[in-house]
């Protein structure tokens, strides 16, 4: 078995995958890996399966360490760690590579190795991404927007009157209510910046196709009435790493 490791800000997404598919998931908090508690938690995760590689991508760097440590200590292996040097399945055209999210290039992967190339994957997480995979198969850039949340927690946090909310479906675009209204910018306005960006994105590439993936938290939600995305998948970052750790292996197996 292959352990996954996406480790976030706020939590770690952990995937526990054979060489066909990523075969269950959990989180936990990655606060976890600095107060002792995650190795408990990794270990209940895993239950009685033999692990015979790991691999990781990470944007907070005093925890990855921490993960090497443990999948070390636990299983007697080495955790691959995806960068820009190790990345396999995509090749990078942009100035500065070590600046790229190395989430983003887990996703870059599986998308195109899913859906092919030219593809954009749009991740709702903390901040709104966009990750853009060219004709020839290259990560290009992207475009980071404000996340939904963080929207509407700055607009409860610096304002007196407006309310903090739990973001969800609302059907009309007049709100009759502040949290009504403040539930519109966000999920009918986010639609609306999607949508405008995918138009561009056509645009600069030059395609009239253009195959969107939605991940992330809020992707379901956004996607649900946003025909331009072409499908959801929840897995999509796990499923990056899982195609990178099986191209080392192969690699390894020919030398």
């Amino acid at each position: 078995m292959i352990l996954l490791f996406d480790i976030g800000n706020t939590h770690t997404h952990i995937g526990l995958a054979d060489e066909k598919c990523v075969l269950k998931q959990t989180d936990i908090s990655t606060l976890t890996w600095f107060g002792g508690g995650a190795a408990a938690l990794v270990k209940k995760f895993t239950g009685k399966n033999k692990i015979t590689g790991a691999i990781l991508c990470s944007v907070v760097p005093r925890a990855t360490p921490l993960v090497k440590k443990f999948v070390r200590t636990a299983w007697k292996v080495n955790a691959l760690e995806l960068n820009p040097t190790t990345i396999r399945g995509v090749d990078i055209d942009y100035p500065k590579p070590n600046s790229i999210g190395p989430d983003r290039l887990a996703n870059a992967v599986a998308a195109k190795n899913c859906f092919g190339a030219p593809v954009v994957v749009v991740d709702f997480g903390t901040a709104v991404t966009f990750d853009v995979v060219n004709a020839k198969g290259n990560y290009v850039g992207g475009i980071i927007a404000p996340g939904l949340a963080a929207m509407t927690n700055y607009l409860h946090e610096k304002t007196a009157l407006l309310p903090k909310i739990e973001i969800r479906e609302v059907k009309s675009v007049v709100g009759k209510s502040t949290e009504h209204a403040m539930l519109v910018g966000a999920v009918h306005g986010y639609r609306g910046l999607i949508r405008g960006l995918i138009g561009e994105l056509k645009d600069e590439l030059k395609i009239k196709k253009l195959p969107v993936v939605a991940t992330g938290g809020y992707a379901k939600l956004i996607a649900a009435k946003l025909p331009e995305i072409s499908a959801v998948a929840p897995d999509l970052t796990l499923e990056g790493l899982r195609w990178v750790w099986l191209a080392h292996s192969a690699a390894e197996l020919r030398d």
